[in-house]
């Protein structure tokens, strides 16, 4: 069959709303497709389970950016230098034997049975972020709780004290988003950047001085005896403290908003929390919020699940369109607690997979738990279309959630 006219834009307040109408159109047709972005950049897109879990798996693919080619580094590759060169080799822009280096310095901080050792702390954070709640009136989860729990959580998990964490600013976040040379918002993205720097080296310069022995103290110390360079112990730091958050934020309002839809199994949950594992594993599948992967890239032109696709092109793969994909999950667009087995890819697949994925599942747990422990019952106090969807590339979510208990 022929693909859908190419390439196919990816964004739009539609599209961000609801993708996946688009997403069954595009895999019914073929599993790869040619897509542009707002910032003009074009790639390929993998759709089917099968096709995207091959992908994900894909030894011919690197991450590296040095493998794209001219055309995507001049639309895609946003951070200018040096920023790009001193914060984008991390773990995500890596391929073997360097990625396994980077890994291998992270995985023991992020293992499972120590994010169950840090559960009752986590406990502790939700608490006091409920308990601050008002006692009547609307509700802003993202405000209120979404936006804060994970980064207090990650604070907590990975090293970096209070007085730092207090002044870490959540619009950091956006320096990675698609603002291109040419866009009027540059300025701002500049000036957000510059701040991040500033703060990524008073944090190495305090752990210089404290030691310890958390995940960033462990990546200076790397730094120290020549196993980090300088730019990738920032670039570490720099994942940790954008990515090892705000996915998790976005994953708390894209679950929210799936149980507002389906009041049936929210009222389900309140009678059986004990049910809150599976009901994580479900709602990660059902509405991902890490939408797509960061790019992949082709060191020879060759063929890719029927599609030829040139070397140094952007490939990337719709962890959304595969978790909904009912070759895989029959009834897919349904939200079933009790599906069993759940072999979604929300975390990715391969040696990519999300190394924080244990710690990003307990938060999840805590917080759908807590805030339904809160809020016995609770509904929008707006209309649903007229939630906020992110304009983000690669997530979903929503940027507030008022909710209401009266």
């Amino acid at each position: 069959m022929q693909p859908l006219e190419e390439p196919v834009p990816l964004y739009g307040p539609e599209y961000k709303r609801d993708p996946y109408p688009l997403y069954t159109a595009m895999r019914d047709k073929c599993p790869v497709h040619r897509v542009t972005f707002p910032s003009g950049v074009n790639a390929w897109l993998v759709t089917g389970y099968d096709a995207a879990h091959a992908t994900l798996n894909d030894r011919r693919l690197g991450k590296n950016h040095a493998l794209g080619n001219d055309g995507w580094r001049a639309l895609a590759s946003i951070m200018p230098e040096p920023q790009h060169s001193q914060l984008q080799v991390h773990l995500l822009h890596q391929d073997p034997p360097k990625h396994t280096t980077l890994r291998r310095l992270v995985l023991d901080f992020f293992a499972p049975r120590r994010v169950e050792s840090l559960r009752p702390r986590f406990q502790q954070i939700a608490d006091a972020l409920v308990a601050e709640f008002p006692a009547t009136g609307p509700i802003d989860l993202v405000e209120r709780f979404a936006a804060r729990f994970p980064f207090l959580a990650l604070a907590e998990t990975i090293g970096l004290p209070p007085a730092l964490a207090k002044d870490f600013r959540r619009e950091w976040g956006k320096v990675v988003a698609p603002v291109g040379p040419q866009d009027p918002r540059r300025p701002e993205y500049e000036r957000l950047l510059h701040g991040l720097q500033s703060y990524i080296a008073e944090v190495v310069a305090h752990k210089r001085q404290t030691g310890g022995d958390d995940l960033l103290a462990a990546l200076v110390t790397a730094h120290r005896n020549g196993t980090l360079s300088r730019e990738e112990l920032d670039s570490m730091i720099f994942q940790l403290l954008v990515a090892g958050q705000e996915p998790v934020t976005n994953q708390i309002t894209t679950a929210l908003v799936a149980l507002l839809r389906h009041p049936d199994q929210l009222a389900l949950l309140h009678r059986e929390p004990d049910l809150l594992p599976q009901a994580v594993e479900e709602l990660l599948r059902y509405d991902s919020a890490f939408e797509l992967t960061t790019w992949r890239f082709l060191a020879e032109d060759a063929d890719l699940h029927g599609r030829r696709v040139p070397a140094g092109d952007s490939i990337i793969v719709s962890l959304c369109a595969a978790n909904r994909d009912p070759e895989r999950f029959p009834d897919p667009g349904r939200l079933d607690f009790d599906r069993s087995p759940n072999p979604h890819l929300a975390f990715g697949h391969g040696i990519h997979f999300c190394p924080g994925a244990a710690l990003a599942r307990a938060e999840l747990q805590i917080a759908l738990g807590t805030l339904l422990a809160r809020l016995p019952s609770f509904r929008l106090a707006i209309p649903e279309e007229e939630l906020d969807w992110i304009p983000a590339v690669l997530g979903r979510g929503v940027s507030g959630l008022p909710v209401t208990t009266d």
